[in-house]
């Protein structure tokens, strides 16, 4: 069944690492596989979404206009695809960041306060390595051990990065409303 994921946020808050992160668990996973990156020329400030389609058979398009997934670290941009998100769909959002308000009812909605926690727990720069860890208990898009896996490969030979980056995995994964 074909995946459809947007990750979008602020350039600098790690969404085309964490996009980066799922595509390659795709592929250790043997998946058929498309990442598109989107950002603005500022990069750090400025907008950035990236598309993943995760699919058994040949993706036609790298586009996802309608996310069955989306996760999302700002205001502005759950503004912008909030309503774009396919019914039945799943949102992941920072609600250290985000007052998230949608009047859908066809879609699950889940908040995590992933900058609090990654401030609350010396891991700056990590709100999004512990919404995609929250987004993989949530969803059935991959396995914990599988991101686990292309975290510690995209990460190699920085152990103190892989270590982080687990731990806010494992931060995510454990949260609970």
């Amino acid at each position: 069944m074909l995946k459809d994921i947007l990750f979008a946020g602020f350039g600098g808050q790690g969404i085309q690492f964490c996009s980066k992160v799922v595509a390659n668990a795709a592929l250790l996973e043997n998946k058929e596989l498309s990442w598109l990156p989107s950002y603005g020329p500022e990069m750090r400030g400025g907008t950035s979404n990236c598309a993943v389609c995760i699919d058994d058979e040949p993706i036609a398009s790298p586009l996802v206009s309608s996310p069955r997934y989306l996760m999302v670290l700002n205001a502005p941009s759950y503004d912008k695809f909030i309503n774009l998100v396919q019914p039945g769909g799943t949102v992941i959002y920072d609600s250290s960041l985000i007052n998230a308000d949608t009047e859908r009812s066809d879609i699950d909605v889940f908040g995590i306060p992933a900058t609090r926690m990654a401030n609350d727990n010396d891991l700056k720069g990590g709100a999004n390595i512990i919404a995609l860890g929250y987004m993989i208990k949530k969803t059935d898009i991959l396995s914990l051990d599988i991101i686990k896996t292309s975290i510690e490969k995209m990460s190699k030979g920085r152990q103190q990065l892989i270590a982080n980056n687990f731990r806010a995995l494992q931060l995510g994964y454990e949260y609970s409303e």
